[in-house]
């Protein structure tokens, strides 16, 4: 992406007017913001258009934000999302933040801080952008992957369709092949992990060689 463009955020808010007083001040700053006032509008824009930032809230009319959220994570792993949400509880938070939101505030809020956290997360995108393209398939021994479609080829040429956490949880091993991913990282990512590839993916079950079980510690992908 051109550094020179301006970076585009997605505001998902259903109050008229705070949203609007976001558009506002956001294009103050220098971003060029597009709004969406419910969960399936905010999947539409992000299925077409290029963000830097989602600014998301939870309560939303249709699909709420952490659908939306996980919905996302399978089109791309690493778009940073700010929750901004009137629920400010602990385990809502947290919840918010396993299912792969980057940032969390709580309603009502301090804009310069919401300024300076959009700030922070348009950066950490633009870099990730240009160390780390996103890739929407994964070839290994015979196996394909299609992360968008949420099914797979196995190396019987069995077509299996594919849950929404083991198609996020599948993206986030085969995107650090040869790597031990701990399992906080994989809580973190997907709520609820307890699924296996092996009976998919492994030509012995028994003796694995794609995913491994690292004692105490968590999983890794080998490709090879």
């Amino acid at each position: 992406m051109n550094h020179d463009e301006k970076p585009a955020i997605l505001v998902v808010e259903d109050e008229a007017s705070l949203a609007s007083t976001l558009r506002l001040n956001l294009e103050l700053e220098g971003y060029s913001v597009s709004l969406a006032t419910d969960g399936a509008a905010a999947l539409h824009r992000l299925k077409e258009e290029y963000f830097d930032t989602v600014v998301l809230d939870i309560m939303l009319p249709e699909i709420d934000g952490l659908e939306v959220l996980e919905t996302l994570r399978l089109r791309d792993p690493d778009l940073p999302v700010l929750i901004l949400s009137a629920r400010a509880d602990g385990q809502d938070r947290i919840l918010g933040l396993r299912k792969g939101a980057h940032d969390y505030l709580a309603k009502p809020f301090h804009l310069e801080e919401l300024l300076l956290r959009i700030q922070r997360l348009v950066a950490m995108r633009r870099q990730t952008r240009e160390t780390t393209p996103s890739e929407d398939t994964c070839r290994f021994d015979g196996n394909l992957v299609d992360f968008k479609a949420q099914q797979a080829v196995n190396h019987r040429g069995e077509t299996i369709g594919l849950s929404l956490k083991e198609t996020l949880l599948l993206r986030l091993l085969t995107s650090n092949p040869g790597e031990v991913v701990s399992r906080e990282r994989i809580l973190q990512s997907v709520w609820g992990y307890q699924v296996s590839f092996r009976k998919y993916f492994e030509k012995d079950s028994r003796q694995p060689r794609h995913f491994l079980s690292v004692r105490g510690v968590g999983y890794r992908f080998q490709p090879d």
